[in-house]
């Protein structure tokens, strides 16, 4: 764990198509910044991790438990463990920070990209 580093330095994990996360881990938590393209689906999914986030470009539809809306820069989200849940990102992708705890560690099996800037900053 470095104590510094640019968010355009981390290798982005690739989530799924049009989805990759640029994560760093601590000892319990992983802070991640998000980005969707235009149209992307995270298709319903639940885990162990408590998510917490927040919208900082674009707009994405999410779905938690059974409630649906519309998230816009600003707008955050709380995401308790093993609640289903999936997002669509708006017409011009979004970008998100979550927040997990304990650590996603299963992203570990993912296939990693060569560090670049993303969408954001």
């Amino acid at each position: 764990m470095k104590t510094f580093e640019p968010v355009s330095g981390l290798r982005p994990y690739q989530l799924r198509d049009g989805i990759t996360a640029r994560a760093v881990n601590g000892e319990r938590i992983t802070m991640a910044v998000i980005d969707l393209e235009p149209g992307a689906v995270s298709p319903e999914h639940h885990h162990d991790n408590e998510q917490l986030g927040f919208v900082i470009a674009g707009s994405l539809t999410m779905r938690i438990g059974s409630e649906k809306r519309v998230l816009r820069a600003g707008d955050t989200y709380a995401i308790p463990s093993n609640v289903p849940h999936d997002a669509e990102a708006g017409p011009d992708g979004a970008t998100a920070v979550d927040v997990f705890a304990p650590v996603r560690a299963d992203w570990e099996k993912l296939a990693r990209l060569d560090p670049r800037p993303g969408s954001w900053p």
